[in-house]
């Protein structure tokens, strides 16, 4: 993967044609991360993108997409494996019923039962075995202290080891795509592994030509009365949880479905719910809709 792309334009233009508009600054972190076989950090506030950039390199590279959704209380056995009991007790049962053998290996049998077949690979021991591929390991920040230790072993060795099995080793190694909303602070150690960005709401042009892009079905007036609408909701600087990227194309493909081709006070505040996700946000949109649309 190391000439995966030429360079920062080549990946900005591959990114665009799956609909992905990165920004120069973003396209160089990508290309770098590819070159150097470093993960991505990326951080911003929910709905900007981030983990839109891994479904778009996969596609884009025509790459498996390897999702590890991070939680708290996640620990090793969600992340790495498991083994299938019930399949190894019905195994078990099944050897037992047929032999009748008091002379059977029982060190035989116990190998069996830790068998490949009875093996749950899960998301970071799939994407080692399944190389080259994109692992996107989402909201890290959710994770604990323990879990991030553990990340940065793997992402530092991409290697897993099974008692059972032996250690397994990833001839390539993943492209890496992290994402965190910042409702913690990482720590450094697993920042110096990866290369950072913060992916900011886009400004005005930037969110339309994305609307565009993403929905060429929506009339351009429509476009830009939803950009427009949604930029100034996050200009006011007075909702809890201002809508992003995701949001507005949400919000403009709702108000396609019911067939408006402009935004007016009351498709609008009918609509909301596309756009804003607190009551205290609707409420507060809803009482400046007049001048929101028309400003």
């Amino acid at each position: 993967m190391d000439h995966a792309f030429s360079s920062a334009d080549d990946v900005a233009a591959a990114l665009g044609r799956t609909g992905y508009l990165a920004d120069e600054a973003l396209a160089t972190i990508t290309f770098l991360a590819t070159r150097l076989g470093r993960p991505i950090l990326l951080e911003g506030e929910p709905g900007t993108g981030k983990t839109a950039l891994a479904e778009a390199l996969a596609e884009t590279l025509d790459l498996k997409l390897i999702r590890l959704q991070c939680y708290e209380g996640i620990d090793a056995t969600q992340a790495l494996y498991d083994w299938d009991f019930p399949r190894q007790i019905l195994h078990l049962r099944t050897v037992e019923a047929i032999a009748r053998d008091e002379h059977q290996d029982t060190k035989a049998l116990e190998a069996e039962l830790f068998d490949e077949r009875f093996l749950l690979a899960r998301p970071v021991l799939e994407a080692v075995r399944s190389a080259p591929c994109v692992l996107l390991i989402d909201e890290i920040d959710r994770a604990d202290d323990e879990f991030e230790a553990f990340l940065l072993e793997v992402l530092s060795t991409w290697q897993v080891t099974i008692p059972e099995l032996g250690t397994i080793s990833a001839a390539t190694p993943p492209i890496v795509v992290l994402t965190s909303n910042r409702t913690r602070e990482l720590h450094d150690a697993l920042k110096r592994r990866c290369l950072y960005h913060w992916i900011d709401h886009p400004g005005l042009a930037r969110e339309l030509e994305i609307v565009r892009t993403r929905l060429p079905e929506i009339s351009a007036t429509l476009a830009e009365q939803v950009v427009g609408a949604v930029q100034r909701m996050r200009a006011s600087g007075e909702l809890i949880k201002p809508p992003g990227v995701a949001e507005t194309l949400d919000w403009a493909r709702a108000l396609d479905t019911l067939g408006a081709s402009r935004l007016d006070p009351e498709v609008a505040a009918a609509t909301l719910g596309a756009a804003v996700k607190y009551r205290e946000d609707a409420e507060r949109v809803r009482a400046m809709i007049d001048r929101m649309l028309t400003a």
